[in-house]
């Protein structure tokens, strides 16, 4: 059976190499299942003090590093920065983010599935959502799986979230997240058709321990 393809989408202050390097022990987890595919955000973000980057990616700079911090789109359009609680009128980057996941499914696709984090979850729901509204004829993702993700405050994304999105999806949040509280999390749920939810005790994190295997499981065997 050959493995679920699934785009990966990183975080704010995240890149492609840097959230490969923070969810090897799921790719570890799944890696009979899944291959995952790396892709960087068009965005470049300023860097921040170590304080701040440990606090968004759940570790400090780890191996693969995070000296190429990237970003899918600014909640602050004057200082090209993103908060995820920041309610802005519109944001910054955003169709050059969508072109660059066009761009990817065009040239290293099909895939079967999506996975973000974080910001990256939000944008997943947002590609998602120009899924169904038939907007970008390219994707053609089966399935989502969001970590750690929100509904974007901007008043230029609301349209992405209704009606409620049909496409499975898989919602994983830790109870002790500072960056993005699980209440947040909680808050994008309707914006899907019976969502599936993980939940863990931790923080802002890629959960993938044995104890959530048969979760992640569960939840691919129908796309398998």
């Amino acid at each position: 059976m050959a493995p679920l393809r699934v785009l990966c989408i990183h975080g704010y202050r995240q890149n492609g190499s840097s959230y490969r390097e923070k969810t090897g022990a799921l790719r570890k987890l799944l890696k009979k299942q899944v291959e995952f595919v790396y892709l960087s955000a068009p965005h470049s973000v300023q860097q921040a003090s170590s304080e701040a980057l440990e606090k968004e990616n759940g570790s400090g700079p780890g191996p693969g590093g995070d000296e190429d911090p990237r970003g899918w789109w600014f909640s602050d359009v004057q200082a090209r920065s993103f908060s995820a609680q920041q309610h802005c009128e519109e944001s910054l980057g955003l169709d050059e983010s969508v072109t660059a996941v066009r761009e990817a499914v065009k040239v290293q696709g099909p895939f079967d599935g999506i996975l973000g984090f974080s910001q990256g979850a939000a944008f997943v729901a947002m590609l998602c959502s120009l899924q169904e509204q038939k907007l970008e004829p390219e994707f053609s993702f089966r399935f989502a799986i969001l970590v750690a993700g929100f509904r974007s405050a901007c008043k230029e994304h609301q349209n992405f979230y209704n009606p409620p999105l049909q496409i499975p999806s898989l919602h994983v949040f830790g109870l002790e997240d500072r960056v993005i509280p699980d209440n947040m999390s909680r808050e994008l749920l309707p914006s899907f058709q019976d969502p599936q939810v993980l939940t863990h005790p931790g923080g802002h994190f890629v959960p993938a321990t044995s104890a959530h295997r048969p979760a992640y499981q569960d939840f691919l065997k129908r796309f398998q």
